[in-house]
């Protein structure tokens, strides 16, 4: 049987790892929702040099932005319209399409507070023929909010188990937790933890020319350098900031890292180090919430990174730390479906916030949409 086209629904995601934009077509009419596809398409080269460039400095004209959010809007145009033909769908059998965009600056502490994310949504919308919702975050934003993370909400909606307290790790540029309680009743908690894969894909292509460690082999051949890993904790006050809280790569930048690199160290060992400064941070974060969950299911770039998972479970010897394969839903995918069921949410005038986890004043639709002609 075919499924009923008003509830499938398109998410694409690009995450703080400035690699490329994953697609997911997920089909709502049943749960667990299915997913009829999914791909992953890098950015090429040049795009994402530029990315790096306008998230990174504060010289950028508005010429690189607009250019920017025009290319990244062909471009993910290009990529659902591919998506769908291997799906062998027509865009008449989605109801909209969830775009996040690509965030180039997130500052939810300032005054006034604001984030920007990128890629045209109305070249989606007119070269695809869908409905497109977009703009997520600002919302929020508005209302007092961080603004992230936002995937918490799903998080809920797809992994709540009535039968045990959980904990969602998402790894990418930066890492974030969910908390779900088993009892509905508790109080969800989520929250940026610090960098994921952001450092360590600086490091690596800095010394190796590749996209990043496959596997993390690279840092598992290094040395931890202690004094180094303290200096970064101790000196960052993030990391001891209050919940909620929410971050970026625009502070967690190649910049961030080098202003604690005063001796010459071996490349290697500062990778393994890396490795350690996100493993140790997400552990933290997690020992810290109100109850430490058996379970802890990782989602992201990061869940390949098979010597970080290793690092990460070395600091939570009472959790079992695996990806959400363990639930059967691939880790890649994750936070692309979190916008398709985002935008089903907006079509539906329920809310996508939730104001524990992000600190807005109120539950709030959120998105703008972009309808389809």
């Amino acid at each position: 049987m075919s499924p009923r086209s008003e509830e499938i629904y398109i998410g694409l995601m690009s995450g703080t790892s400035l690699d490329g934009v994953d697609v997911a077509i997920v089909d709502f009419n049943e749960f667990p929702p299915r997913v009829l596809h999914c791909q992953a398409t890098p950015y090429p080269d040049s795009t994402r040099q530029a990315l790096q460039a306008l998230c990174q400095s504060q010289a950028s004209s508005l010429d690189d932005l607009y250019r920017l959010d025009a290319e990244l809007g062909e471009l993910y145009a290009s990529t659902v319209n591919d998506a769908l033909a291997a799906a062998a769908l027509d865009r008449g059998d989605v109801s909209a399409v969830g775009c996040h965009g690509q965030t180039i600056r997130h500052s939810p502490n300032t005054s006034p507070s604001y984030t920007v994310q990128i890629g045209d949504p109305n070249r989606l919308a007119a070269r695809c023929g869908i409905t497109t919702v977009a703009d997520f975050r600002r919302k929020d934003i508005a209302l007092g909010g961080q603004a992230a993370p936002l995937a918490p909400a799903y998080h809920q909606f797809l992994m709540h188990s009535p039968a045990e307290d959980r904990v969602v790790v998402n790894i990418g540029g930066i890492a974030n937790v969910t908390l779900l309680p088993a009892n509905r009743e508790s109080q969800i908690l989520g929250f940026d933890t610090g960098p994921g894969n952001t450092l360590l894909d600086y490091w690596n292509e800095k010394h190796r020319a590749t996209r990043f460690d496959d596997a993390g082999d690279w840092a598992r051949g290094g040395k931890l350098i202690d004094s180094l890993l303290q200096a970064m904790i101790a000196g960052e006050n993030y990391f001891r900031a209050a919940i909620p809280k929410s971050t970026g790569t625009e502070h967690f930048s190649p910049g961030w890292l080098h202003e604690y690199l005063t001796r010459d160290y071996d490349a290697q060992d500062i990778q393994a180090t890396l490795v350690e400064l996100t493993a140790a941070t997400i552990a933290t974060a997690i020992s810290e919430l109100p109850a430490l969950p058996a379970n802890c299911f990782i989602c992201g770039g990061g869940a390949h990174n098979l010597y970080l998972l290793e690092r990460l479970q070395h600091q939570l010897p009472r959790c079992a730390v695996q990806t959400t394969e363990a639930l059967g839903m691939n880790p890649d995918y994750i936070e692309a479906a979190a916008f398709a069921w985002l935008a089903r949410e907006r079509l539906d005038l329920r809310p996508g916030n939730i104001p524990a986890v992000t600190q807005a004043r109120r539950k709030t639709v959120l998105g703008g949409v972009y309808a389809a002609e």
